[in-house]
């Protein structure tokens, strides 16, 4: 097997190690971006959930960006919720700021009761641009 190519944000790269995997991955001309939550640089929890859902969308799109990607590039997006019959109103209000115009990509949203101390997680597949 070759060796994967891993994309890392500069400063966040010992979070992914401490927790042994890579914030996304580029292959075959799409990347694969592990699951975004709320987190602080130290890896602690943003507080609240609309709070929460900002920073994981801006450690998102930060990841993006440094593969050369933007969320216009992303055509699969998963999001994990604790209690969406709850929570899903206030989540869509934020998200709205971020996701775009039509078309927008595939989604799947799943319910979950825990997230490891958060309440949003975001994972994303993009479609990496072509070199000129």
């Amino acid at each position: 097997m070759t060796a994967r190519d891993a994309v890392f944000l500069p400063g966040r790269q010992a979070l992914y190690e401490r927790n042994r995997y890579s914030a996304a991955v580029r292959s075959n001309g799409f990347l694969f971006v592990s699951g975004q939550v709320g987190s602080l640089d130290d890896g602690s929890p943003q507080q609240g959930l609309k709070a929460q859902v900002r920073q994981a969308f801006d450690n998102l799109n930060a990841i993006l960006a440094e593969a050369g990607c933007s969320f216009d590039d992303v055509v699969d997006v998963t999001i994990f919720m604790v209690d969406p019959a709850s929570r899903a109103e206030e989540t869509w209000s934020v998200l709205l700021n971020y996701w775009g115009d039509a078309p927008y990509p595939a989604l799947t949203v799943v319910g979950v009761t825990w997230l490891y101390g958060y309440d949003f997680e975001i994972k994303v597949v993009a479609k990496l641009p072509t070199a000129g």
